[in-house]
């Protein structure tokens, strides 16, 4: 593929980049990346990408935007209250880069769905609130073979880290099970300041980019926490469970199922056995 004269003026910092330069312009806008999920963390992730280049964008959810999700979900403005959120993030997408396909899924990622929706895309992105569709999302990935990079948030707090199936440590390794209901607040309940959402949304995008371009270190075996409150980040080492669940040598997940539904996005540290 060759680039137009305004292309090249868009993307002329990225080319500027030796790391990046026409070639890797050029597999960026061949990419595809699938984002589960067109609010707090899908946002801030749909943005970049687009304005990237990023060649298709998939965006998944079934929900509309309310009122409360502006304070954070910077894909919408106050005239989309009401609207399919993936019909008012592709207008969004499509102003700021008309560059970018962008496919619309206005439907729940689940079981039954989820192989057909994803295969087509290279990268995957976890922007979901619930853990029963992270763990979804994470068995997807590594039955499909696809590259994901998670993501969480909760009050004051976030986390990001990448999975490569077969490569590093899957999401069950660290977590194998949804927490009991009622352990972990949801963020209607304990709340989010709409910043964090943005940082670690933009810390995943960052991944996908480098997961495209193979480039730098992902967060592959090791997740990056952030605690706005102190603005520090803490890097917590992982590695494959031999006895995982999913991905260990005697798996017991061998096939797609849904957990039951929780509402929340971060497990809480103590999970990972560290203070």
């Amino acid at each position: 593929m060759s680039f137009t004269e305004e292309q090249i003026t868009r993307y002329s910092r990225h080319i500027l980049l030796p790391e990046v330069g026409g070639k890797g312009q050029k597999k960026i806008a061949q990419a595809k990346v699938f984002v589960v999920g067109a609010g707090g963390l899908g946002s801030p992730v749909a943005l970049y990408l687009a304005a990237a280049g990023i060649g298709t964008i998939g965006l998944i959810d079934s929900d509309v935007v309310d009122l409360s999700n502006l304070q954070r979900q910077v894909l919408h403005h106050t005239p989309d209250v009401g609207r399919s959120k993936v019909q008012s993030a592709k207008e969004k997408i499509f102003l700021l880069n008309p560059d970018v396909n962008v496919e619309t899924y206005e439907d729940r990622f689940t079981a039954s769905n989820a192989m057909n929706y994803i295969a087509p895309y290279d990268v995957v992105i976890d922007g979901v609130d619930t853990f029963p569709a992270k763990f979804l999302i994470n068995d997807a990935c590594y039955f499909a073979g696809k590259p994901l990079v998670h993501g969480g948030i909760l009050r004051f707090e976030g986390r990001v880290f990448s999975i490569v199936p077969g490569q590093s440590a899957c999401y069950r390794c660290i977590f194998q099970q949804p927490p009991p209901p009622g352990l972990v607040p949801s963020c209607q309940e304990a709340g989010i300041i709409g910043v964090v959402a943005g940082i670690i949304g933009t810390i995943q995008a960052t991944e996908a980019l480098k997961l495209i371009l193979g480039i730098g270190d992902p967060l592959t075996d090791r997740i990056l926490d952030f605690d706005a409150r102190k603005t520090a980040f803490r890097e917590i080492r992982t590695k494959r469970n031999p006895r995982c669940p999913l991905c260990g040598n005697h798996p017991d997940v061998t096939e797609l199922f849904e957990h039951e539904q929780e509402a929340c996005q971060l497990q809480a540290p103590g999970a990972l056995g560290i203070s």
